[in-house]
């Protein structure tokens, strides 16, 4: 199983995004979403935004992503 995790644009080049994902940043492709700008958060599965996604419900989101982890033995 996949998950697809909301990250913050922080930089945008070309067709390429660097986001931040809890503290890490990586590099995802922006060629399925159009008019994305740096402080959009945006879902990304497999190396792709696949969606932007508002940004309190990413926040919220990720809290939840922590917790589930924090539970984890």
């Amino acid at each position: 199983m996949c998950l697809a995790i909301p990250a913050e644009v922080i930089s945008i080049k070309d067709d390429k995004a660097i986001l931040d994902i809890g503290g890490a940043q990586r590099e995802a492709s922006l060629v399925l979403l159009d008019e994305v700008k740096v402080g959009d958060y945006v879902i990304v599965h497999a190396g792709f935004a696949i969606q932007r996604m508002d940004r309190e419900a990413a926040l919220e989101t990720l809290k939840l992503l922590r917790e589930m982890v924090a539970q984890v033995p």
